[in-house]
């Protein structure tokens, strides 16, 4: 981005596991080219996201055992896992599609929505062996005690603005799994808000625009120049 722009410096936004990555990366550059840090639904204490927690119970997921075998996780895995969190979900949505069959805009939009929550691509196999043990079992982002590269990843050394806008009905980064971020942040200006909706609508749903975007431009427009 700095060599196609021809700036200095870059606003990071991560959503979800792209939000662990933006604050991982923004943890072991502290000195820079990360302007502001914007993170949306983005997971920091991995033990309170309950069900994936106990899917992932090390005593029953031979990690290892997956990943030598398939290499890359399949996209339907990843996506049967998410549906498993809801069982009765896509039920329910092909409940409403019927339901409203008559109105266009509500095909349209369901249809553009569905189509972007199942279009996954496989999963790096080593990337998620990692995240497994390091995160997942160990939680070691969370206890400081996360090491990239020879570096050890803390929380305090990200020193640029931060806003972290969570989920009020997250089912798959709950509250409690991603509120510790703020207060682990060694920023003085960083901000957390929760919004309504849930984790994909947030973002991607119709009030989007009237809640997360205006509050992302609004924080970024004091900030970002």
């Amino acid at each position: 981005m700095q060599e196609r722009s021809g700036e200095e410096d870059v606003t990071l936004l991560g959503y979800c596991m792209g939000g662990v990555l933006s604050t991982l990366y923004a943890a072991l550059h502290p000195d820079g080219p990360v302007k502001n840090l914007a993170l949306f639904t983005t997971p920091v204490d991995f033990s309170r996201m309950k069900l994936f927690h106990a899917w992932s119970d090390r005593r029953y997921f031979d990690v290892d055992r997956l990943i030598d075998t398939v290499g890359n996780v399949p996209p339907e895995m990843l996506f049967a896992s998410f549906d498993m969190l809801r069982p009765a979900g896509r039920s329910a949505g092909v409940v409403q599609l019927w339901d409203n069959m008559a109105n266009d805009e509500f095909v349209k939009s369901y249809r553009m929505f569905d189509r972007w929550g199942a279009e996954m691509l496989p999963l790096a196999g080593e990337y998620f062996r990692q995240t497994v043990k390091d995160l997942m079992w160990d939680n070691k982002l969370f206890r400081g005690e996360l090491v990239l590269g020879g570096r050890k990843v803390l929380l305090k050394n990200i020193r640029v603005p931060v806003l972290h806008a969570l989920a009020q009905h997250d089912h798959i980064v709950p509250y409690e799994a991603g509120q510790p971020l703020i207060a682990g942040i060694g920023s003085a200006d960083k901000e957390e808000v929760v919004l309504k909706g849930g984790h994909v609508s947030l973002a991607a749903g119709a009030n989007a625009v009237r809640r997360l975007w205006p509050k992302l431009d609004d924080w970024l427009g004091v900030r970002s120049t």
